[in-house]
């Protein structure tokens, strides 16, 4: 059987846990950053867990993680 082809776009976005699960980054950090509290921004600095509903399609996405 051939080999299943990551999608590259996918593994610079994504990363696997040790249980399986996958981690994202958080959104609303890219700019307008002025108005937001150091808190937020430093919440929104930190990795988030893939919801199980999507936790399928990422999955998909990267065979080998």
């Amino acid at each position: 059987m051939p080999k299943l082809k990551t999608r590259k776009a996918a593994a610079k976005r994504f990363k696997a846990t040790s249980t399986g699960k996958f981690l994202r980054r958080r959104a609303f950090l890219n700019h307008l950053l002025d108005h937001k509290s150091p808190k937020r921004k430093r919440h929104l600095g930190t990795m988030a867990v893939v919801d199980e509903r999507d936790a399928d399609n990422v999955r998909a996405m990267l065979p080998y993680a």
